[in-house]
């Protein structure tokens, strides 16, 4: 029997940034992504968030009155809330309330397919949460079966702080032993001389789309928000230039929560050691000039930002654009204008990949001599 999608009140406040129509569809997705049935946005306007509710009285008494209309389950706000404010609210919205960073939590936590990426997920949100830890970590407990863990004069939070902390260390001994695994393939693929390239770029930017365009490797895709967690690796030839590999990455986000790209860091380690990365940007994004600056912005929180990049506008149909290659001072390739889903310019684009491989190859032979 399928479960009817929870009904949600999702809020939506401007502190002076400007771009509060932008904030509001991608948090709409982002909601609809998580499974949520959007009911209605709420929005207005502060200097600054109330110590305690986040929102002004006025405001949480429109949410409230919006909750029981709608008879909402949940509230989510695209904001970071601190537990306080959290447990508040829900005492006056009578129902669960979702910050930004727990839903975007929530929604990799569904699209986590790999064993890698599980377990990842799994750490950024002990991480996250152990922050809110205030009470009732029994589940935690219940796992470790309970009844002779706690020390003596060990209050109930200390056990349960003390369990998180060790769950926490498990999971990262873990992921440093997948770590190293990836490392050893790396390894003898850069013995083999293959090039390595990585797309990176917005969340729904078409990436996938992309990946399927040019390796017919089948990649899952869907006009939704972090559709794509694991790291996908496919082989391409490309005449005259031989074999290279391609990667396809998790989405970029604004306001990412910091656990999340500290625990996806060995994910996105494919896109640190990568030759070249292809930036992917939605053409017929009006924010997309702010999506790039995201995207670089946590190019560069990951070491990533020195690594040489060709930027793709793609859905080129959507604008009714042509396709076309753009070069920079230089003559070197740094924008390829294509449509993943029409087939429109990947033949330029495979150009473009060819010519660099061919000019690093180049390099490579230069440096031997």
């Amino acid at each position: 029997m399928m479960v009817p999608a929870p009904g949600a009140i999702l809020v939506n406040l401007d502190f002076g940034s400007g771009d509060l129509a932008d904030r509001r569809e991608e948090f709409v997705l982002l909601a609809r992504s998580a499974g949520a049935e959007v009911r209605q946005v709420i929005e207005g306007r502060r200097q600054r968030p109330d110590p305690a509710l986040f929102a002004g009285s006025g405001k949480v008494a429109e949410i409230a009155a919006a909750v029981r209309a709608h008879e909402a389950g949940l509230v989510l706000f695209n904001h970071e809330l601190s537990p306080a404010q959290q447990r508040n609210l829900e005492a006056e919205f009578e129902c669960r309330v979702l910050d930004r960073s727990t839903l975007i939590l929530d929604i990799f936590a569904q699209r986590a397919q790999s064993h890698e990426g599980k377990l990842q997920v799994e750490l950024a949100q002990l991480e996250h949460l152990a922050t809110r830890l205030v009470r009732g970590w029994t589940h935690l407990e219940r796992q470790k079966g309970g009844i002779g863990l706690r020390g003596p004069g060990e209050t109930q939070l200390e056990t349960d702080r003390r369990l998180l902390s060790d769950r926490v260390k498990s999971l990262k001994d873990k992921l440093t032993k997948l770590k190293k695994q990836r490392a050893v393939q790396r390894r003898a693929r850069m013995r083999g001389q293959v090039m390595s390239i990585s797309l990176v770029g917005y969340t729904n930017a078409g990436k996938s789309t992309l990946f399927n365009a040019l390796t017919h490797a089948g990649a899952y895709v869907a006009d939704q928000l972090f559709a794509t967690l694991d790291t996908t690796s496919r082989k391409l030839y490309l005449p005259d230039s031989g074999s290279i590999v391609i990667s396809d990455t998790v989405g970029f986000i604004r306001d990412l929560p910091h656990t999340l790209v500290a625990a996806f860091r060995a994910t996105l380690e494919e896109t640190i050691h990568a030759d070249l990365l292809l930036h992917v940007v939605d053409a017929a994004n009006p924010a997309r000039d702010e999506q790039i600056s995201e995207v670089n912005k946590v190019l560069l929180e990951i070491g990533a930002e020195a690594i040489p990049q060709i930027a793709v506008f793609n859905k080129i149909d959507l604008v009714r654009s042509a396709p076309e290659v753009a070069r920079d001072e230089y003559g070197r390739i740094c924008r390829v204008f294509v449509s993943a889903r029409t087939g429109a310019g990947i033949d330029l684009l495979r150009g473009a990949l060819a010519e660099f491989a061919t000019a690093r190859h180049a390099e490579a032979a230069a440096e031997l001599q």
